[in-house]
């Protein structure tokens, strides 16, 4: 398909000052084939799309989620994690089937899709369901199974793991990709996390796992090992792979220092962060020593949306005021974080994270013709400050349009509710909406 829009102002991330007033994107099937102001065509397009009014930029990525959660979104608020988690969430998961997070997971990538995220990273269970979903859906997803060693069946978690990879790895016309996701250090024993190493090395498999979340888990992992977390999965040799470390809120200077030698791809998650009180990640500080540092939102019921452009103004306030800064983490660092960093931290920043020529059409359309997005001074300011996800118009996925003047194409919203409704009557013994 052959599309153009037309009078779009542009974010393009090529460079942090980028920015078009008036620009036209064209796309041929899954690719840009010009990104910049507007010119003449004798092109014919199967699709003109007049954005005048509004800001075209990168696809948003979402690099830490656990998206079938979204069932529990509400359940359980203002509660500390280890109390939220043993009284609240392991008690309903245990009843959750296939289906239920088949329709958890298309509720959440709904969800994003209409909020402006074109990719996101995953770790739960089920999870050939969330990459069902993924793939009907039309959405950029990297997915793990989360793994704990709790239980004695590992050669079972890891047999899964690798006919997992070798099933969706590359799939969805290769917008799905496959992580290994060990799920913290203080659910995997050192012996565990030596057999994911193994795995991560025959499969060429990135790392997905939870590090440094809470001061529970500093105090729990150097009382059993002597070490910070960063420390103990270093041993453990993780970190002679492609690590997403998600959190990472509670780091001595030693830890980054690891962090840097190790390539590990820090995941800021400030919303879910703030509401559990598990602290402020050093963003700032890692930036500064040049570690990679994406955005996430963690669960929809840890946070309780996955709106990325709201958790890009948190990550920016929240920086600002722990640093007592007013100059720490600026908007078009933030935006940076969740486009350019988060496609280097899927592995994937060859195919998207800017709007340039060669790239995947993944990209949004935030309609800027609203109270709140008046006047328009500094149009990433604009983005970071005031937007939120409501305001997106249009969502592209590999050139297709799955979210069109706010209507989604590709899911039927009316099934979508009426059957997470069907999962929340048997999980929770409720009547329906």
């Amino acid at each position: 398909m052959k599309i153009i829009i037309k009078n779009c102002s542009m974010i393009t991330m090529i460079k942090p000052d980028d920015v078009y007033r008036t620009g036209q994107i064209e796309i041929m099937d899954d690719k840009i084939v010009y990104a910049g102001t507007v010119r003449e065509t004798d092109e014919s397009f199967d699709r003109e799309i007049d954005a005048k009014g509004m800001t075209a930029l990168p696809g948003l990525i979402n690099c830490h989620t656990h998206s079938a959660m979204s069932l529990m979104r509400g359940y359980g608020d203002d509660v500390a994690l280890m109390k939220w988690l043993q009284e609240r969430i392991w008690p309903i998961e245990e009843g959750l089937t296939a289906q239920d997070v088949y329709w958890g997971a298309l509720l959440s990538i709904a969800e994003m899709l209409k909020s402006g995220t074109t990719a996101f990273a995953d770790m739960y269970f089920f999870m050939d369901e969330v990459a069902k979903a993924a793939d009907e859906a039309g959405i950029r997803a990297d997915l793990s199974f989360g793994m704990v060693s709790t239980n004695d069946d590992w050669k079972e978690r890891m047999d899964n793991c690798s006919r997992f990879y070798r099933q969706w790895n590359g799939g969805g016309d290769g917008r799905i990709s496959v992580s290994l996701g060990p799920h913290a250090p203080y659910t995997c024993s050192p012996d565990f996390l030596r057999m994911v190493e193994e795995l991560a090395g025959e499969l060429g498999a990135k790392i997905h796992i939870h590090l440094a979340e809470t001061l529970d888990e500093i105090d729990q992992i150097r009382e059993r090992y002597g070490k910070t977390p960063l420390e103990y999965v270093k041993e453990a040799g993780i970190l002679r792979h492609k690590v997403i470390g998600a959190h990472c809120v509670h780091l001595a200077d030693n830890d980054m220092d690891i962090m840097k030698a190790g390539g590990v791809n820090a995941v800021h998650n400030p919303q879910s962060n703030m509401k559990l009180a598990s602290g402020i990640a050093p963003v700032q500080k890692m930036l500064g020593l040049g570690i990679n540092v994406a955005l996430g939102t963690d669960s929809s019921c840890s946070n309780n949306n996955l709106d990325m452009i709201s958790e890009m103004r948190s990550a920016a306030l929240l920086q600002k005021v722990g640093c007592m800064d007013a100059e720490a983490l600026p908007a078009v660092k933030v935006i940076e974080m969740a486009t350019v960093n988060g496609a280097r931290t899927l592995g994937i920043e060859h195919e998207v994270g800017m709007l340039k020529e060669g790239m995947k059409a993944d990209l949004i359309l935030v309609d800027m013709n609203k109270p709140h997005l008046y006047p328009q001074h500094d149009l990433i300011s604009n983005v970071v400050y005031s937007a939120g996800g409501g305001d997106v118009a249009y969502t592209l996925v590999d050139g297709k349009i799955l979210l069109d003047e706010g209507r989604l194409t590709g899911i039927d919203e009316e099934r979508l509710y009426y059957e997470v409704d069907n999962s929340l009557k048997r999980l929770f013994n409720r009547q329906g909406r």
